[in-house]
């Protein structure tokens, strides 16, 4: 079974739960951009838009680097592999659930065809 980091699937999580946060890793999927740039965009605080990218970078989905005055984020280095693999591992989970119960309302239709017929 894969190991997963708690650590680090606690802070991606957290960091993608946030609409605005993901609207930023959308947004430096396209091109790098200034905070002063993405504050705008997203019609917010220097401030507020400041806590969204140190979180993001926390969770090092971004990184950030600042030149004289401007602080230019760009995505992160690491993808999000062990997240998607954590998703997937839920993911087989729920269908081998599902299988299991579909399998069960089978037998249940059948049984329920040969207790009506012998009812008759």
């Amino acid at each position: 079974m894969v190991q997963f980091s708690t650590a680090r699937l606690d802070a991606s999580f957290a960091a993608l739960s946030d609409a605005t946060r993901r609207g930023v890793l959308e947004q430096l999927g396209s091109a790098d951009a200034s905070i002063t740039g993405l504050a705008e965009t997203f019609h917010m605080s220097l401030t507020g838009m400041k806590k969204h990218v140190s979180l993001l970078e926390q969770a090092g989905l971004v990184t950030t680097e600042k030149v004289g005055r401007v602080r230019t984020c760009r995505l992160g280095s690491r993808g999000l592999e062990e997240e998607a693999a954590w998703i997937e591992a839920r993911h087989r989970i729920w269908y081998a659930r599902f299988d299991a119960l579909d399998e069960v309302v089978e037998a249940l239709k059948r049984r329920e065809k040969i207790d009506g017929r012998q009812s008759e």
